[in-house]
C-alpha cells in the first residue's frame, strides 16, 4: 500500500502542473490536496458502517471496488503524458531513505513503551535512523539527477513552505491519533458514531480550500495560509480542554474550525510551492512535498504516541498501588488495556482511572503538538513573501510545443 500511494501522488502531481496553467493550476493543485484530508475523514464513516454491519475485513475488501473505479477512471480521463525530464531510478537513495525512517520511527515507539530511554533498543535505532537519513541527503546531492533533490529545500519559499507543512501534517497525524483514542475510547462512541464524529473535519477541509484560494488571490499567500495555520495549532491545543463531561457540540465545532483551517493551509501552499517551479522540476518537487508531508505525518504518530504512553503510565501509576503484579503490568499499557482489565476482573474504579489518566496524557500532549504546529506557522511567517507579485505566465516550451491544445481545454 505503502508502494502503490508513493507511485501515485507525485505523478498526479506533476501530471496536474502540465495539464493546467493559471489560476486553474491552482486551484487544481488545492482540490487535490484537499481531496487527501477529505478520504481521511470519510474513511472512517464508512468504516464504522462496515463494521458495524460486516466482519472486520469488509474494511479492506472495500477498497477493491474502489481501486477498480479508480483504475476505469484514471484510463478514461487522465492524459498519457510523459516527462520531459527523463529520471533513471535511485535505489540507494531509497534503500537509505526507507531504513533511515523505519529505524527513526521505531526508536520514537519504542521510546514510548519502556520506563527509560537509556536503553539500546531506545537509543541506537534513533541514532542510526538520523544517520542514515544524514547519508541520504549527502548521497542525494551528489547524485546527477536525485529521486529527491535536497537543493529545493535550500530554496527560501519552497524549503519554509515545505518545512511548514511538514510540521502541520505532524500536527495532524498526532492529534487525528489522539481523537480515535478519545471519541472510541474514553468517550465509548462506536466506530460508526466516531466517524459520523469527524464528518464536520471534512466538511471544513472542503470549505477551506476554495475559500482560501479566493483568498489568495486577493491577498498574498502569507496573509491567509499563517492565520490559518495558527488557527489549525490553537485547535489542535483545544483538547488540552476536552474532558469526559464535554459536550458533543463543542467536539463537533472544534473539529469543524480544525478541518476549515488545515483546508486553507494545505491547498494554496501546495499550489504555490509546486505550480511556481519549472516544468522540468515539477516531478522532483512534488516528490519532495510528498516526502516531507508522508515524514511528518509518521513521525507525529511516532512522537505523538510516545507523548501519550509515558503521560498515562505517570499518571495511572498512583492508582495501581496495592493491585496485584500482573494487573498493574496490563494497566500500565494503555488506557484501552486498562479498561479491558478492569471489566474482566469487576474494578469500575480501574476503569475511571484509566480514563482520567489518558485525560491527562491527552491534554499534555495536545499542547506539545500545538507548539509544534505553531511552530510551521512561524516559518511561513518568516519565509513566504509578505506582498504577492505580480507575474506574468511562466514560460513552458516542453509543456506548450507538446500538449498546448490540451492545456487551453484544461483551462477553460
Amino acid at each position: 500500500m505503502g508502494v502503490g500511494s508513493a507511485l501515485i501522488t507525485p505523478a498526479m502531481m506533476a501530471i496536474l502542473v502540465w495539464t493546467f496553467t493559471g489560476p486553474a493550476r491552482a486551484a487544481a493543485i488545492g482540490v487535490f490536496s484537499t481531496s487527501a484530508g477529505v478520504g481521511m475523514a470519510a474513511g472512517p464513516v464508512l468504516a464504522g458502517f462496515l463494521l458495524d454491519h460486516f466482519w472486520w475485513g469488509s474494511v479492506f475488501l472495500i477498497n477493491i471496488p474502489v481501486a477498480v473505479l479508480t483504475l476505469v477512471g484514471l484510463a478514461v480521463l487522465v492524459p498519457n503524458f510523459r516527462s520531459p525530464t527523463v529520471r533513471p531510478l535511485d535505489p540507494a537513495g531509497m534503500l537509505l531513505s526507507i531504513s533511515g525512517l523505519v529505524a527513526l520511527a521505531y526508536g520514537l515507539i519504542r521510546a514510548g513503551q519502556v520506563a527509560v530511554w537509556s536503553r539500546m533498543d531506545v537509543w541506537v535505532p534513533i541514532v542510526v535512523g538520523l544517520v542514515l537519513l544524514a547519508v541520504f541527503v549527502l548521497v542525494e546531492l551528489r547524485v546527477k539527477v536525485p529521486s529527491f533533490d535536497p537543493r529545493l529545500l535550500a530554496q527560501r519559499t519552497f524549503g519554509g513552505g515545505n518545512a511548514a507543512l511538514g510540521l502541520l501534517l505532524f500536527g495532524v497525524a498526532a492529534i487525528t491519533f489522539y481523537n480515535a483514542f478519545y471519541l472510541q475510547g474514553a468517550l465509548g462512541f462506536s466506530p460508526m458514531k466516531a466517524g459520523l464524529a469527524n464528518v464536520p473535519t471534512a466538511f471544513g477541509a472542503l470549505a477551506g480550500a476554495p475559500l482560501a484560494t479566493r483568498l489568495v488571490r486577493r491577498l498574498s499567500l502569507r496573509l491567509v495560509t499563517v492565520p490559518a495555520l495558527t488557527a489549525a495549532a490553537l485547535t489542535m491545543g483545544g483538547y488540552g480542554f476536552l474532558g469526559l463531561q464535554t459536550p458533543l457540540v463543542w467536539i463537533e465545532i472544534l473539529l469543524l474550525i480544525q478541518g476549515l483551517s488545515v483546508g486553507m493551509v494545505i491547498g494554496p501552499v501546495t499550489a504555490a510551492l509546486v505550480g511556481n517551479l519549472p516544468l522540468e522540476q515539477a516531478g522532483a518537487g512534488s516528490a519532495v512535498t510528498n516526502t516531507v508531508r508522508q515524514t511528518g505525518s509518521v513521525i507525529g504518530i511516532a512522537v505523538g504516541g510516545t507523548i501519550m504512553s509515558i503521560m498515562y503510565r505517570r499518571a495511572i501509576e498512583p492508582s495501581l498501588e496495592g493491585a496485584p503484579g500482573p494487573v498493574q503490568d496490563q494497566a500500565r499499557v494503555s488506557a484501552e488495556q486498562a479498561r479491558h482489565l478492569a471489566t474482566a476482573i469487576d474494578r469500575p474504579a480501574l476503569a475511571q482511572a484509566a480514563d482520567d489518566a489518558f485525560i491527562h496524557a491527552m491534554h499534555v500532549g495536545a499542547g506539545w503538538i500545538a507548539v509544534v504546529a505553531l511552530l510551521g506557522a512561524a516559518v511561513l511567517l518568516m519565509t513566504l513573501p509578505a506582498v504577492q507579485k505580480k507575474k506574468g505566465p511562466i514560460p513552458e516550451p516542453h509543456y506548450e510545443d507538446r500538449f498546448g491544445r490540451l492545456a487551453g481545454q484544461a483551462e477553460q
